[in-house]
C-alpha cells in the first residue's frame, strides 16, 4: 500500500464509503505479514518508493506463489520477480493472468497499474551483446520502478566509434547504467565523455583472467574517471534501483 492508496482508504472511511472493520483488515498486516517462510514487506513502497521485489532463486515454486498471492491480496501495485526462469513464470501465471515474462531479463512482471514514466530517462549501455541479459534486468527493473529507459547496446571499446557516434544520446540522459565484462573499460570511457552520473555494472563475461567478473569489478572501482559508482557483479537489479533514485531526485 502506497501513500496515495492509504490516503484514499482513510478518505473512504471518513466519507462512510468503507467500513471501519474492512479498513482495519487492510491495515492489520502492515508493515509486514508473516507467511512462516517469508515476511512480506508491505511498507517497502512507503519507505523506498517501490514495492518489495521477489528474488526467485532459492525459493520453491509454492513459496513464490504464496508470496505473489499475498501481494495480490494486500496491495494494488505492480509485482516484480527477479532471476526467474520459465517455471517461475508458469507458477505465477497460474494465479494471475497479468504475469508477463521478460526472458532476457529473467524477470516476471505482474502489471496491475500503468507505469508512471519520468520525463528524464535512464540510459542503459552495454559493451557487448553478451552483456545484454544483465542490462535487460536493469532496464526492466527501472521501467517497473517508473522510469523512462533507453538502450544503447554493443558499443564497447573494441570499436569505440560506435560509442562516439551516440554522444548526444549519452549527454541527454539523466543517469547512465554502463554494463561491461572483460576488463570493464567502458565505464571509464563513458565517464570521460559526459557529466552525468554513472552506475557501472561489471559482468561475469570474459576469458580466463577475467575471473568471473572480478577483473571488470576492479577496473571499474579503480577508474580514473570521476562520477562513477559501482555495484556488484551481474547486479543489474541493484544498478536500476540506484539509477531510479538518482533519476527521481
Amino acid at each position: 500500500m502506497n501513500v496515495d492508496q492509504l490516503t484514499k482508504l482513510l478518505e473512504d472511511v471518513k466519507n462512510h464509503q468503507c467500513d471501519v472493520n474492512a479498513a482495519l483488515e487492510q491495515l492489520k498486516n502492515l508493515p509486514y505479514e508473516d507467511l512462516s517462510y517469508a515476511m512480506v514487506d508491505h511498507h517497502r513502497e512507503l519507505r523506498n518508493g517501490h514495492p518489495e521485489v521477489i528474488y526467485s532463486p532459492g525459493k520453491t515454486l509454492d513459496q513464490i506463489k504464496g508470496i505473489v498471492q499475498n501481494m495480490l491480496d494486500r496491495s494494488t501495485g505492480n509485482i516484480l520477480a527477479s532471476r526467474a526462469d520459465r517455471n517461475v513464470f508458469e507458477a505465477i501465471k497460474s494465479i494471475t493472468p497479468d504475469a508477463v515474462y521478460y526472458e532476457e531479463a529473467r524477470s516476471v512482471v505482474v502489471k496491475r497499474v500503468e507505469y508512471k514514466t519520468t520525463e528524464d530517462y535512464i540510459l542503459v549501455i552495454t559493451a557487448g551483446t553478451a552483456d545484454i541479459p544483465v542490462a535487460e534486468e536493469a532496464a526492466i527493473t527501472a521501467m517497473v520502478m517508473g522510469n523512462q529507459v533507453k538502450r544503447l547496446y554493443d558499443v564497447g571499446v573494441a570499436g569505440i566509434h560506435r560509442l562516439l557516434g551516440n554522444v548526444p544520446v549519452i549527454n541527454h540522459a539523466k543517469v547512465i547504467i554502463v554494463v561491461a565484462g572483460m576488463e570493464g573499460a567502458l565505464a571509464s570511457v563513458v565517464g570521460g565523455l559526459t557529466d552525468k552520473p554513472i552506475v557501472a555494472v561489471p559482468t561475469s563475461i570474459g576469458y580466463g583472467a577475467s575471473f568471473g567478473g572480478i577483473s571488470a569489478l576492479l577496473g571499474m572501482l579503480t577508474s580514473c574517471a570521476g562520477g562513477i559508482g559501482v555495484v556488484n557483479i551481474d547486479n543489474g537489479f541493484g544498478a536500476a534501483c540506484l539509477a531510479s533514485k538518482i533519476n527521481k531526485l
